[in-house]
């Protein structure tokens, strides 16, 4: 079992940064991979990005392409996304959760453990 605890959420203005933690308890951690996701209010949650089991590759989708980064330290159990130039379209609550498989085809049911989110605001 993992267990996943996010945060580096808060409230930033537009253009600014952040970045967000995802810390894993388990050995087996790194034979996960891990995605972002996020839910914005009033609307369903959304993948954002994945980063595969060594860190050697990661995807994001198109909205935040070039401004998302996703890294990984096995080390520490622990995956980082840094969040650039951000949008107020990019407000929502941001979750961490693992599955087994990378590629693509990030669908909620797939995730086998989730996070409990962390609070991405921006706003003027």
């Amino acid at each position: 079992q993992v267990q996943l605890v996010e945060s580096g959420g808060g409230l930033v203005q537009p253009g600014g940064s952040l970045r967000l933690t995802c810390a894993a308890s388990g050995s087996t951690f790194n034979t996960y991979a891990v995605g972002w996701f996020r839910q914005a209010p009033g609307k369903e949650r959304e993948f954002v990005a994945a980063i595969n089991y060594s860190g050697s590759d990661e995807n994001v989708v198109d909205s935040v392409r070039g401004r998302f980064s996703v890294s990984r330290d096995n080390a520490k159990n622990t995956v980082y996304m840094q969040m650039n130039s951000l949008k107020p379209e990019d407000t929502g609550v941001y979750f961490c959760g693992v599955r087994e498989s990378y590629g693509t085809g990030w669908r909620l049911s797939s995730v086998v453990y989730w996070g409990q989110g962390t609070q991405v605001t921006v706003s003027s």
